[in-house]
């Protein structure tokens, strides 16, 4: 059983309610222990633009805006059993798998991951559309 880090709540702020809730749920029986990275929650048009800068997202924070802006999107890392953080693909998608079931089935939410995106693959991100 897992539980979400106060760090990991406290990138969460600014993020709607009901998605911390969904993220509070589904890490008590993940099959991997997970977290909320740097920037992986609420963004401003500037941080964004630096992800943008940096190619980890095709939003640049202005013309362009990404769900983070609004506080409907979060990103996750992999928790590995040393407490070092991953972004394995599989794993991922393993835990993915079982947050859109909870979303579904306990929220009644239809969440959009990045890992099922046909152009470009963001295996780390949620949102609300």
């Amino acid at each position: 059983m897992y539980n979400l880090s106060k760090q990991s709540y406290q990138r969460l702020n600014g993020i709607e309610s009901i998605l911390i809730a969904i993220l509070t749920q589904s890490i008590t029986d993940s099959p991997h222990d997970f977290g909320i990275p740097r920037n992986g929650g609420l963004r401003t048009a500037d941080e964004q633009n630096e992800l943008f800068k940096k190619k980890r997202s095709k939003c640049n924070g202005y013309t362009n805006k990404s769900m983070h802006q609004s506080g409907l999107a979060f990103d996750i890392f992999i928790y590995l059993p040393d407490k070092t953080a991953s972004w394995d693909k599989e794993k991922l998608t393993e835990v993915a798998t079982h947050i859109l079931k909870i979303a579904k089935e306990n929220f009644n939410i239809e969440l959009n991951w990045g890992g099922n995106w046909k152009n470009w693959k963001d295996y780390p991100h949620f949102q609300m559309d």
